[in-house]
């Protein structure tokens, strides 16, 4: 009856016991017996398919229990689990800690463990550089709920269990967990968008303006300019807890790290600054001359003050479109808006911020942010400069992405 998943209890009289009060483990014996009591808890249906989903999301499930190995095995193979190998407490008893490591790892059924054990691997777990969830409902399971990473438990658990859980299921099904771990790494991978991408564009931006700064004879924009184009931006940016992640980011653990932010911004920052060079040099001996009727020098003070005007104008609708498509490139290693796409929230919002942008210097607000009136040719200008962007950056991923799996 074990082998078939059922817990079994024996039952048996005595006549003629020893006196009420007085009972011990000594009156155990010359029982009759009269029957068994079978008692069987199957899985949940919808148990094999979570855990099928948490081995795709790569989280390896690992039974400890204090259960006989039968039943143990019974329920492992009733939804999905290796049970090949099997140890018990006292297989582990004697080891050393690194045959204990090893044993954690290629091991995914514990029976017969103490609590005292329960916490011992998951510390072995720990030691071998996983992080490790626990879920348990009873009073020995408490010191392997403190021990873990995550705790878990149920509403119905003993008091000690739920005031020792990081996470309380109202619902007694893994799929919920298996939720919760992909909600969370959907989060993280736009978190990780938003501080790789908005890095990596302001210290293109920085770059550009110190280039600027070198050669020009005037900022290349004014600070309150530079503040609006900042405020459409972040603007824009308040979308992209709503975007869409792609299944490969969703099916691989990750961890926090800074490490590769100075890489990103590298490869990154400077390729939007190559664009704003040319820009800057459009702007400066083709478009602004083109408008004013000569270059810089040979115009007078009201001309040069016209000049400045048209130049601050083309760098802040350039920089600022190639700095809302910049979150459409680098949100995933494909191509956008051809092989990706960005959910609707997000390409509404950096869109929408970039077109508010364009048609600030056209608007009754042009004097006094100071801008100048740009032909309508211009922006065919920079819808070129974009395109080349967007191949570029295209490019520099595919280099970007030989050594490093995920580009954001």
């Amino acid at each position: 009856m074990n082998t078939d998943g059922f817990r079994v209890i024996m039952l048996g009289y005595k006549r003629n016991p020893a006196p009420v009060g007085e009972f011990s483990v000594k009156d155990e014996c010359d029982l009759t017996l009269i029957g068994y009591l079978a008692f069987l808890d199957p899985p949940k249906e919808s148990v094999k398919s979570a855990l099928a989903h948490l081995k795709r999301d790569g989280i390896t499930v690992k039974i400890l229990t204090g259960d006989n190995e039968a039943v143990t095995r019974a329920v492992g193979l009733q939804v999905g689990l290796n049970v090949d190998t099997v140890y018990t407490g006292s297989d582990l008893e004697g080891k050393t800690p690194a045959e204990l490591k090893q044993m954690v790892e290629t091991c995914n059924i514990f029976v017969k463990l103490s609590p005292e054990w329960k916490t011992k691997i998951i510390q072995l777990l720990q030691a071998n550089g996983h992080v490790v969830g626990y879920m348990g409902d009873g009073i020995n399971d408490a010191p392997a709920m403190k021990t873990a990473d995550v705790s878990i438990s149920v509403d119905t658990a003993v008091d000690i269990a739920k005031e020792s859980a990081d996470v309380i299921l109202l619902h007694k099904d893994l799929g919920v967990l298996e939720q919760g771990v992909r909600i969370g790494r959907k989060v993280f991978a736009n978190t990780m968008k938003y501080i790789k991408i908005t890095l990596s564009s302001n210290f293109g931006n920085i770059f550009s303006i110190l280039i600027a700064s070198s050669f020009l004879p005037f900022l290349p924009m004014l600070p309150l300019q530079l503040l609006i184009l900042d405020l459409l931006y972040g603007t824009s940016c308040l979308s992209i807890p709503f975007d869409d992640v792609a299944e490969p980011y969703l099916e691989t653990p990750r961890s926090w790290s800074t490490k590769k932010l100075p890489k990103f911004m590298f490869y990154f920052g400077p390729t939007s600054s190559i664009f704003d060079v040319l820009t800057f040099a459009l702007l400066f001996f083709v478009v602004c001359p083109g408008i004013t009727g000569g270059h810089f020098a040979s115009l007078n003070p009201a001309g040069q003050a016209s000049f400045i005007a048209l130049f601050h104008t083309g760098w802040f609708i350039e920089s600022l479109w190639t700095q809302e498509l910049v979150i459409h490139a680098l949100r995933d290693e494909h191509l956008p808006f051809i092989r990706q796409r960005a959910a609707t929230a997000v390409i509404v919002s950096t869109i929408g911020a970039a077109i508010l942008g364009t048609l600030l210097p056209y608007s009754g607000v042009a004097r006094l942010l100071q801008f100048g009136v740009m032909p309508m040719s211009y922006l065919l200008i920079v819808g070129g400069l974009l395109i080349g962007y967007i191949l570029l950056t295209t490019v520099v991923k595919h280099y970007y992405l030989r050594d490093e799996k995920f580009l954001v």
